[in-house]
């Protein structure tokens, strides 16, 4: 397999995608990378470059440039050429930790949508902190690439959930939640009440009903659907949450004196322990669900764990061909229609 990578996208581009690319080229004997990005830049950085092919580019693609504009205009940017290379067959997948908006538009319109599909939905794996999981996530969609949807689109987000849930994360039969202001049937506005209804009505989706913000994190599905605005507030709301509790944590020990800091070395292996639970860069990158290929987007922030992950991820949804299985189920009508 072949995967197309943005060497510039990030906000420690290149050398931090070079060094996770490297790593996860040592992991998996069965992956090529296509690097597009600045020879000059890259090429040094590269320690052996077996199954490493350098493809040059002259532009860049910065994070706060207007997404669309820029796709069109920089057609030799590492994020174009990528992306063109998926669509070409070149590869199998397009990787970046670049501009969110312009990969989702290069996914878009370059890559294109699966046929039946209206909008492809940014999805997350995120950390369920309940005892015993042992680090097994949930999957989350949309999070953000629409801020508006109509009821078809969640109960398609709901079926590419649950592909992805079963298929990349190995949950069998996954539960399906509706993000809703409250657990009732009842609950919600006519967009959500209606939604409910339509998923409590698919057969092929374990339904579980509503599930409020407040429960995310708490392992009562397996996937979780809601229109991007929703769900990326809700996501912003519980990260915040969880940077404050951080915060008074850290404060309550640097300030508590004596007993406090005794008391933080004696539970320091469980502090590790929660760490790595809630560490993002363990759960890979951000997918853009209802594609013809795997787009996959890490945080610009990335380290070389989050970037080897993310093309872990990349792996896994090429080996199970969650893509293919995704477009066979669209392909009949009847699902298309529903």
């Amino acid at each position: 397999m072949k995967i197309a990578v943005d060497a510039m996208g990030g906000d420690n581009a290149p050398q931090v995608i070079i060094e996770g690319v490297e790593a996860a080229r040592n992991q998996f004997s069965d992956i090529e990378f296509l690097l597009f990005g600045d020879e000059d830049k890259v090429k040094p950085l590269i320690k052996d470059q077996t199954r490493l092919t350098i493809v040059p580019t002259t532009e860049e693609i910065a994070m706060g440039e207007e997404p669309v504009r820029a796709i069109r205009k920089k057609k030799d940017s590492s994020i174009v050429r990528a992306a063109q290379a998926v669509k070409d067959g070149e590869a199998d997948a397009f990787f970046s930790a670049g501009n969110t908006g312009a990969i989702l538009a290069a996914g878009i319109f370059i890559v294109g949508r699966i046929k039946g599909i209206d909008r492809p939905g940014l999805t997350s794996v995120l950390p369920i902190a309940q005892p015993g999981t042992q680090g097994h996530g949930f999957v989350y969609l949309d999070s953000g690439a629409n801020a508006e949807s109509k009821e078809k689109n969640l109960v398609q987000f709901a079926h590419l959930g649950r592909f992805y849930a079963q298929n990349v994360l190995n949950v069998q039969n996954p539960r399906v939640a509706l993000l809703n202001n409250g657990a009732e049937e009842d609950k919600g506005d006519s967009l959500h009440k209606s939604v409910h209804q339509d998923l409590k009505a698919e057969q092929d989706i374990n339904f579980v009903g509503n599930i409020e913000a407040g429960e995310l994190l708490h392992g009562k599905a397996d996937v979780v659907v809601s229109d991007g605005w929703t769900a990326n507030a809700a996501l912003k709301a519980t990260e915040g949450s969880v940077r404050m509790m951080l915060t008074l944590i850290k404060d309550g020990i640097l300030n508590g004196g004596l007993q406090a800091k005794l008391g933080y070395l004696l539970l320091k292996p469980v502090f590790h322990k929660i760490g790595g639970l809630m560490n993002p860069s363990v759960y890979g990158g951000a997918v853009l669900l209802g594609l013809k290929a795997p787009v996959v987007k890490a945080h610009g922030s990335a380290d070389v764990t989050a970037v080897s992950k993310t093309i872990e991820q990349i792996h896994t949804m090429i080996s199970t061909d969650v893509i293919g299985q995704t477009v066979d189920f669209f392909s009949n009508e009847e699902n298309v229609d529903k």
